[in-house]
């Protein structure tokens, strides 16, 4: 089963100007954390998480 896949949990936090995004990999629970701007928008911030998700569970996977 390819690790990279799966149900992906967000949770989204308004710090001021800035919003905290955690995305957890169900799977593996693997978690990472971004702060982005809170102008970005929601589906950006979660892609911005996805993104960085995808890549510590690639390195974990070497």
């Amino acid at each position: 089963m390819n690790e990279r896949k799966g149900e992906v949990l967000f949770e989204l936090h308004r710090v001021g100007n800035a919003v905290k995004v955690s995305a957890v990999h169900v799977a593996t629970n693997t978690e990472v954390s971004i702060v982005g701007p809170a102008t970005s928008g929601e589906h950006a911030l979660k892609m911005a998480a996805l993104r960085k998700l995808q890549y510590v569970l690639a390195r974990e996977n070497k």
